[in-house]
């Protein structure tokens, strides 16, 4: 039920916005920049670059409400912009390759998780050493408690396909730590 009356008040905070209410995109940001901040830090694990890339999500969300037709599709359209503007911010990095030294343990987890009995630096460290495509999944699905088709919306790929990825990020996972922790697979 939690997830219904959510939908709704992210409905008319979407609403509240493109009549233009002062007010209604700052409650915005409130209540969405800690969830987009954590999944932009899991996919750009670079603090400085992951600033830029926020900064630049929310002005792209800003700019593009007026556009946005749907509000119940408010969660997987802020994520797929902070998707794209994360891996456009990327494929760049990748094309002047830079050292990056970092400590796994300095990176902020925004996360469920916190009630499990997780060594969150290795777990952290387990999630940094996967692949992006790997890294990304799991973070859509268990960080950002999103459902598969949302993940699926945002990342432009079937269901199925999220599913399949899970169960290949899973183990890879699993392989990283040793064993996953009861609890943590869904």
């Amino acid at each position: 039920m939690k997830q219904n009356n959510n939908t709704m008040s992210d409905e008319l905070l979407v609403v509240r916005c493109q009549l233009g209410e002062p007010l209604a995109f700052d409650e915005l940001v409130e209540r969405w920049h800690p969830r987009l901040w954590g999944y932009v830090r899991h996919l750009a694990p670079d603090r400085g670059v992951a600033e830029e890339v926020i900064q630049e999500v929310w002005l792209r969300i800003l700019r593009g409400m007026p556009g946005l037709r749907d509000g119940s599709r408010l969660v997987p359209w802020m994520h797929r912009i902070a998707r794209n503007i994360t891996m456009d911010r990327l494929r760049d990095g990748y094309a002047a390759p830079q050292t990056v030294d970092l400590d796994p343990d300095q990176v902020e987890v925004q996360s469920p998780l916190t009630a499990v009995d997780v060594d969150r630096g290795a777990l952290q460290r387990g999630l940094l050493s996967l692949p992006l495509i790997e890294r990304e999944v799991l973070t859509l699905f268990y960080l950002q408690e999103l459902r598969l088709s949302e993940v699926a919306e945002i990342l432009s790929i079937p269901t199925g396909t999220v599913k399949s990825r899970l169960f290949r990020a899973r183990g890879l996972l699993r392989k990283t730590l040793g064993t996953l922790p009861e609890g943590v697979s869904r």
